[in-house]
């Protein structure tokens, strides 16, 4: 066999080692989507008219709110399962089952493959079933088969730039539980995007951050395609920018660290 084939059955291998352990460890993963559905409840039935009347000028319409919202959970569900790929990686290293890896004859780079492949595949799981919920509650989208599969392909590329961030942070973590804290930006960065009030209701201050974040150029692209709303080339071009920066950075991070040599 040759090496590449070597290489591309070690990451066969370490992606069904993540799915394996995700299936018969569902626990850390039903965690991190219990937020993302509770936001989702909380904000429909509880504010939803009032939020509404902010967005149709008084007019209160809980079914506008649950369109608006919608795409911002989505990504938030995203970042909520990166999340669990920086404590699992965390995990694995402080167990010692990394260091057990670095001595085995294989792909040293299909360890860390494995964990992001397999965070995008249960990503992309997580939110068919978020968006069973939305469309359950009264979610409407309007999206033609293309602008469907334009909106999987961006939620895909959102999952993997931001899974490889995640690793990064497991890697540098000292135990998973400051792997869980020094993540925390993933989950909390949306709360100040456009994923629940519209930027130009922001303050001044806030309202510069909160455009040009990497969420709400993201979040307005997946609104625009499911919806049918304007997406404006400044937003599709800052959601692919921030997306393909961020897997670079993530990635060349990761890499990195993982071929320091092991202090613990």
């Amino acid at each position: 066999m040759s090496t590449a084939g070597h290489a591309f059955r070690d990451n066969v291998t370490m992606l069904r080692r993540t799915l394996l352990h995700a299936r018969r460890y569902p626990s850390l993963t039903l965690n991190v989507l219990l937020t993302p559905v509770m936001l989702l409840l909380l904000f429909v039935y509880v504010f939803g008219n009032a939020m509404s009347a902010g967005l149709n000028g008084g007019h209160a319409d809980r079914a506008d709110y649950i369109a608006y919202l919608v795409p911002g959970i989505l990504l938030m569900t995203v970042g909520m399962i990166s999340l669990g790929t920086a404590v699992s990686v965390c995990t694995d290293m402080t167990e010692g089952i990394i260091a057990r890896f670095r001595t085995m004859a294989i792909s040293r780079a299909s360890v860390l493959i494995g964990h992001v492949i397999g965070s995008v595949i249960q990503t992309m799981l997580a939110l068919v079933l978020i968006l069973g919920i939305a469309l359950a509650i009264g979610f409407r989208p309007d999206a033609t088969p293309l602008e469907w599969i334009a909106a999987a392909g961006l939620m895909a590329l959102v999952s993997l730039a931001l899974t490889w961030i995640a690793v990064g942070i497991g890697l540098v973590s000292p135990n998973p539980e400051g792997a869980s804290n020094l993540g925390m930006p993933l989950t909390m960065l949306p709360l100040l995007s456009s994923a629940f009030v519209p930027v130009n209701s922001m303050p001044s201050g806030f309202r510069w951050f909160a455009e040009y974040q990497p969420f709400s150029p993201c979040i307005e692209t997946l609104r625009g395609l499911l919806l049918g709303s304007e997406i404006g080339t400044k937003n599709a071009v800052l959601a692919v920018g921030w997306c393909l920066g961020l897997t670079v950075l993530g990635y060349l991070w990761s890499k990195a660290r993982f071929n320091r040599e092991p202090k613990r």
